[in-house]
């Protein structure tokens, strides 16, 4: 071990005998003291000499690490003196696979922290973030009076609160119809039809605001969709219900209808999906990391790799409400 100068996590890494990571997961919990100089991390060795003293089982695999401690947005702890403060985990709400990936991408990033993905509805999961019960969250909500997405949604859940909108994806919503859609249904008026039975998403979430928004708009009567009344909590279990012959028809995005068998896909609206940070949070190392993953050739590209995104805008700030 070099006597006298810093170490780099990589020659901490080879010292303690343990991966990288490991090294990032020790630095972020306080048990090993670490400072930057510039962006980089650097750990002094008479700190890892100190570690080791305290007899840390630092060879445990993030299988076996016990859970972090989950704080409200407004509890994460900035570098102060020098030193790293422990980050806790970030919990995410939202159902697409990218907020998984981007959890993947965050638990590695130097700055980033391990996460909690919680797999619930826009509406939802703005209320936890009025709520302070998560730090981050997912949205596709229309407004059709003004042909805008999420942001008049966001400033009046939020109460006031100010929030940073920041643009993840564009994607396609519209019918998920029995392979060659034997009953031609192509529009919204069809789900009306007395021979039509629908099968629907969870109140609040983006998917379902679609529907009542363009219901409200064309004038139509909900009570006369059949099946209206009767919901389930994702694209692919509606999706699901559709092949098995039990629905006509259900309504969610392109990319979940290409997973179900004997499923076809009618294109309706094209919608903006996008991530809602409170501002208060957003220049804290963690969040900063997800602007800067977002933002990435490699995040993008791996993205892209998945089909059915349009990423033109991936990373944007849409707006501070």
């Amino acid at each position: 071990m070099k006597k006298g100068s810093s170490l780099t996590p990589e020659e901490v890494a080879a010292a303690l005998k343990i991966a990288k990571n490991t090294v990032y997961e020790l630095i972020k919990r306080g048990e090993l003291t670490a400072y930057r100089v510039g962006r980089k991390l650097r750990v002094d060795p008479q700190d890892v000499e100190a570690y080791k003293k305290r007899g840390k089982d630092v060879e445990m695999s993030s299988t076996n690490m016990p859970a972090m401690t989950t704080f409200p947005a407004q509890q994460i702890k900035t570098p102060l003196d020098g030193e790293l403060s422990p980050s806790p985990k970030l919990i995410i709400c939202g159902q697409d696979v990218l907020l998984d990936i981007l959890a993947r991408y965050l638990e590695s990033h130097p700055d980033g922290t391990y996460t909690l993905r919680r797999h619930v509805g826009s509406f939802n999961g703005l209320l936890a973030l009025y709520q302070e019960k998560a730090h981050m969250v997912s949205a596709h909500l229309w407004d059709g009076d003004n042909d805008v997405y999420n942001i008049t949604y966001v400033r009046y859940i939020l109460c006031g609160t100010p929030a940073v909108i920041i643009h993840l994806a564009c994607r396609m919503q519209g019918f998920y119809v029995a392979k060659n859609n034997p009953k031609s249904i192509a529009t919204w008026q069809d789900l009306t039809r007395p021979d039509v039975v629908f099968i629907n998403r969870e109140k609040g979430c983006g998917t379902r605001v679609l529907l009542d928004e363009q219901m409200r708009l064309l004038g139509m009567n909900r009570k006369q969709i059949n099946g209206y009344a009767r919901e389930e909590n994702s694209h692919l279990a509606v999706a699901s219900a559709v092949s098995r012959g039990e629905a006509d028809v259900a309504l969610g995005n392109e990319k979940d209808a290409l997973q179900v068998r004997g499923i076809d896909f009618v294109p309706l609206q094209k919608e903006r999906y996008e991530l809602i940070i409170l501002k208060d949070d957003i220049d804290l190392p963690p969040f900063q990391a997800v602007i800067e993953i977002l933002q990435s050739q490699e995040f993008k590209n791996e993205l892209a790799g998945l089909g059915d995104y349009d990423l033109t805008e991936l990373g944007n700030i849409v707006a501070y409400v």
